[in-house]
């Protein structure tokens, strides 16, 4: 698998917007807020570039639609379970080895000055 610490290929979406109604308080279900999503995927790029076929890499447009497709739908509690299911939809590409995603959530109500907070995964096919 290839992964950032060899140097291996990638495909990164970073600061998808998203408006989303996530978070375990009434006031985040109701209210909503904006989600932020960065998302890496692992691929082999050497045969898609060699022969300039898109049909062997990730389209990264409907990547991207597709992540903030999954993370509009269904609200949860938490920022973990909004980045497995950004995940699951990454890896549902057939050329997606791995993924990383990232779900920032800056509006979340904590009663402290803070820039942002986040959290990261990565999970691969196997």
């Amino acid at each position: 698998m290839a992964d950032e610490r060899d140097g291996g290929d990638r495909i990164t979406l970073t600061g998808l917007r998203v408006f989303a109604h996530h978070g375990v308080f009434d006031f985040e279900r109701a209210d909503g807020q904006e989600f932020v999503i960065d998302v890496t995927v692992f691929v082999d790029l050497a045969a898609a570039a060699r022969g300039d076929e898109l049909a062997r890499t990730v389209h990264y447009g409907e990547l991207a639609e597709a992540v903030v497709q999954g993370v509009e739908r269904d609200p949860v509690d938490l920022i973990e379970t909004v980045a497995e299911r950004v995940a699951r939809i990454a890896l549902g590409f057939e050329a997606a080895e791995a993924v990383r995603v990232t779900v920032h959530k800056p509006q979340a109500p904590i009663r402290v000055p803070f820039d942002d907070v986040a959290v990261t995964i990565t999970r691969s096919r196997t």
